[in-house]
């Protein structure tokens, strides 16, 4: 038993927010059918290198646990197959410009009115709502919108994006989170309804304490580098071979800090308390910053666990999945590809004690699944021949 292995869900998304979306619910054991164009399929096939064997290594890192079915939805009879899936699932999702959906007669109004149980969820860039709706959208364009961007990177430098598509990936996790209490509305009431994520809002919402600061001041939170407005020290520093971060959450924190790196300090009124420490960080961090030069990372962190000053290395990408904790969450496992053969892919990050998500399928083929489904919806195989030579399906191979 999984979590959400009663759950059909019709995946109409290309590129990350949306795959993201839908790789989380399948990674809960929803059954997730992934509706592509014959030409193509999923713009991010295509995006690379790497590939491994022809096979895009970003598509595979959000589609497993997934089928594909290779469907022309602008021809009329691919859109009378999505109709027969529609009829089985629980959940549709798309990532469409909003008005897309509604030209292809897809709409939520049109769709909650032939399968009012349902639940509906889009995700775009600005929303359905607003003057921004049809504007197109990417992810560094809505870091940039967002306010994100304008409060990373360095004091004195420009802004900076961060290293992943957080706007994107975040945006897909509200979608997800959107769906699931949708879900649980309609088991109290019977009827789906229209679940609208953005990346727009999803950023703003992650401002959190950068918003509070605002609305507090009146002024514009500023660039800090690796470093906290609010506490201090928390923030990266320069070792003798790498890179270390170091969180002074609190006094008692700070009086163990001062223990192991210089106990003067710890007397110095100028940094007693934190808001002395933020007030006078330019004159803390310079001195730290000489300090924590003297030694290689791995010795900061084993002085500093040992003082109970809560610190960490700044890991490269290969570092993080040889990490014994990473590898102890299973959060680097293996599977074998129809094409690419032996591949690795992040692990599922929710555990649960009864009912545990799971990486059981590699991401699909394009059209790998097209055959078997269309069977399922009672279509012969002279019938799907047709259709293939129609040009309104892809069977894969």
């Amino acid at each position: 038993m999984q979590p959400l292995d009663d759950v059909v869900v019709v995946d109409l998304t290309r590129a990350l927010a949306g795959p993201y979306c839908t790789m989380m619910l399948a990674d809960l054991g929803a059954r997730v059918i992934k509706v592509e164009s014959p030409e193509g399929g999923d713009d991010t096939r295509g995006w690379g290198p790497p590939f491994l064997e022809g096979e895009s290594a970003y598509f595979m890192s959000v589609n497993r646990n997934k089928e594909s079915v290779a469907l022309n939805l602008k021809h009329p009879r691919g859109v009378e197959v999505l109709h027969r899936l529609l009829e089985r699932a629980d959940v549709l999702v798309e990532n469409f410009r909003p008005g897309v959906m509604e030209r292809l007669g897809l709409d939520y109004p049109s769709v909650h009115d032939r399968y009012p149980r349902l639940v509906y969820c889009s995700i775009s860039g600005f929303g359905q709502t607003g003057p921004y709706r049809e504007k197109p959208a990417y992810d560094l364009i809505l870091q940039g919108m967002g306010g994100i961007m304008g409060i990373t990177g360095e004091e004195d430098g420009p802004p900076v994006k961060v290293g992943v598509a957080v706007a994107d990936i975040c945006a897909g996790m509200f979608a997800a989170f959107g769906i699931l209490a949708a879900l649980r509305v309609r088991e109290r009431t019977g009827r789906g309804q229209w679940v609208d994520a953005s990346l727009l809002d999803g950023q703003v919402a992650w401002l959190t304490y950068a918003a509070a600061n605002y609305f507090a001041t009146g002024q514009d939170p500023v660039r800090m580098g690796s470093a906290h407005p609010n506490l201090c020290p928390y923030q990266a520093f320069q070792t003798q071979d790498g890179y270390l971060n170091v969180a002074v959450g609190s006094e008692a924190i700070w009086k163990r800090f001062c223990e192991v790196i210089d106990p003067r300090l710890a007397d110095d009124e100028r940094f007693r308390a934190n808001a002395d420490r933020v007030r006078h960080r330019n004159e803390l961090v310079p001195l730290l910053e000489a300090r924590f030069r003297q030694r290689p990372t791995r010795e900061w962190v084993q002085i500093l666990e040992a003082a109970g000053v809560p610190c960490g290395p700044i890991y490269t990408v290969s570092q993080v999945f040889q990490d014994p904790q990473t590898l102890h969450r299973q959060m680097r496992v293996e599977l074998d590809h129809p094409k690419a053969g032996r591949i690795t892919v992040t692990g599922v990050p929710i555990k649960f004690s009864d009912t545990p998500g799971s990486v059981r399928t590699p991401p699909p083929l394009l059209g790998q699944h097209t055959r078997p489904v269309l069977w399922e919806l009672g279509y012969s195989e002279e019938e799907v021949e047709e259709l293939q030579r129609l040009g309104v399906v892809g069977v894969g191979t």
